[in-house]
């Protein structure tokens, strides 16, 4: 007996595309008396809390881990580190990272100058740092720090993000090739 599908191409695309957009993109446990919580202090089931992590449940392709260091850390008692084996060099929610419009802890609304902070260290990942002014269907993301540079010691960064009317502050970190990469302390203040 032969059977023949017939099924329509719409349905088909239809249910592709329902597919993809039910794919989870990232993880984010929310406490929003933790507020900012830039140095990662604050965590529940191994993740910071208050981030949209992009995590080995989220990231196709990937093997990694992120953990909350105790024993290399800026400030506080911990620092988030990411330990990739493997990772594409896609970005945005196909490589390990994390991003955040800040919610729980304001959100940083324009107009205004807003002054990033945070510390680093680097051993052999190339990685990127974004931040900008971003509405929900648009966005001006301005790359602050696209490096491969090995960093041993803890580095401080500090950036000026302008956003615009009727935009807030987003941040983004994406992991691009395997090492080991510290993040801590990152801090906000409206200047």
């Amino acid at each position: 007996m032969n059977f023949k599908w017939n099924i329509p191409l719409t349905f088909i695309i239809g249910l592709a595309i329902s597919l993809v957009a039910c794919s989870q993109m990232s993880e984010q446990i929310q406490d929003k008396s933790a507020g900012l919580n830039g140095g990662f202090e604050v965590s529940k089931n191994g993740l910071p809390v208050n981030w949209l992590m992009y995590t080995s449940k989220t990231v196709p392709n990937a093997d990694f881990e992120i953990i909350l260091d105790k024993k290399d850390f800026k400030e506080g008692s911990q620092s988030l580190r990411f330990d990739v084996k493997k990772c594409e060099d896609i970005g945005g929610w196909k490589s390990p990272g994390f991003t955040n419009e800040f919610y729980a802890s304001g959100p940083y609304d324009g107009s205004g100058i807003y002054e990033l902070s945070f510390w680093i260290k680097n051993q052999g990942i190339t990685f990127n740092i974004s931040a900008g002014g971003v509405t929900p269907m648009e966005g001006e993301m301005e790359t602050l720090l696209d490096s491969d540079q090995s960093i041993e010691d803890w580095k401080f960064y500090k950036y000026e993000i302008n956003v615009q009317k009727e935009r807030h502050l987003r941040m983004q970190l994406n992991i691009l090739s395997p090492g080991t990469f510290w993040i801590d302390d990152v801090k906000i203040k409206k200047i």
